[in-house]
């Protein structure tokens, strides 16, 4: 369980910075324009389908629950996945065993 969780955490902090360095990236394309994929927007890159109908749900099924998702989505996405990938690592990282 621990050394799955620690891929999974190496994934996501590798994701993070794949997403980091593609902000950057286009930010130097933009001619030095600031600019920072959402999770939102990294999520329409990946299925716009899916999103659209997590939306939709949220909408008519949980509507007291759609503002914090819209504003989690909001957030940048290396952060998300930057930040639950270190955490993920701490967590379940190598334990000291006997000397």
């Amino acid at each position: 369980m621990a050394v799955t969780m620690r891929l999974i955490s190496l994934i996501l902090i590798v994701t993070a910075l794949m997403l980091l360095g593609a902000d950057a990236v286009t930010s130097l394309e933009k001619g030095g324009e600031l600019t920072v994929r959402s999770l939102d927007a990294v999520w329409m890159l990946v299925n716009p389908a899916s999103l659209f109908t997590v939306k939709t749900w949220l909408h008519d099924h949980a509507a007291f629950a759609a503002q914090p998702v819209y504003s989690f989505l909001a957030s940048p996405g290396w952060g998300v996945t930057g930040v639950i990938g270190v955490i993920l690592a701490f967590v379940f990282g190598r334990k000291a065993g006997p000397e």
